[in-house]
């Protein structure tokens, strides 16, 4: 079903429009051989890339944020990050050309992420995409991050338009859930960082797109 209003297209960052786990994976297992561990495959990373640095140094170290190393551990793995940036990451497949199509519609796009703006902004410009991007939204922009409405509305605010005139797509559950709460229709990217536990058709997005150009199907011609 098509969205008719829609002025501004928002996305996620890490996972939806760039992926970044190449470079995510790379710090974790920089840090593992610091830490005298074997790195992780590729593959067992992956699904978690889009949950930063708590799951990652879950995964990595069985670490959760309430014990007692976790608060140096996520400094050292974030240094380790910021050093080790945009090695590998680039945008998926298909994104590219759905950038070209919005902008030649006259559709603005922006990005809201959980991923701190020290990395997200350098990230954007390394890839020549922040200053295409009507609105970056990061992490820290916010008091609260998603699954918070907050970046949502801020987001739909950069871009001059309502909530209900921006479509949001990301590959989380809670990106689903802050899109909902803001009243922001939301599309499941499937080529995302999805687990095989995940259950996307649970989540209320409006639907769910297998590549980035399937975007263009929910908007008005």
């Amino acid at each position: 079903m098509r969205l008719e209003t829609i002025r501004a297209v928002l996305f996620d960052l890490d996972g939806t429009l760039i992926d970044t786990a190449p470079d995510l994976g790379h710090a974790l297992n920089l840090q593992r051989t610091r830490h005298g561990l074997a790195p992780l495959a590729d593959e067992v990373i992956r699904p978690q890339a889009s949950h930063g640095a708590r799951g990652l140094l879950g995964l990595g170290f069985g670490l959760h944020p309430d014990d007692a190393r976790f608060p140096a551990m996520r400094e050292e793995f974030l240094e380790l990050y910021a050093a080790n940036i945009c090695r590998h990451s680039k945008p998926f497949p298909g994104i590219l050309d759905l950038l070209d199509a919005l902008e030649t519609r006259g559709l603005k796009w922006g990005v809201v992420t959980n991923k701190p703006a020290r990395f997200t902004e350098p990230l954007l410009s390394i890839l020549d995409l922040a200053e295409r991007a009507a609105c970056i939204v990061s992490g820290d922009t916010c008091p609260q991050p998603k699954p918070h409405p907050a970046p949502m509305l801020v987001a739909a605010e950069l871009c001059g338009a309502a909530p209900s005139q921006c479509l949001y797509l990301g590959d989380a559950e809670r990106d689903i859930q802050a899109a909902t709460a803001a009243a922001m229709p939301a599309l499941v990217a499937a080529w995302g960082y999805l687990d095989a536990d995940d259950a996307p058709h649970t989540w209320g997005a409006h639907a769910e797109i297998r590549h980035p150009l399937d975007t263009l199907a929910y908007l008005a011609a």
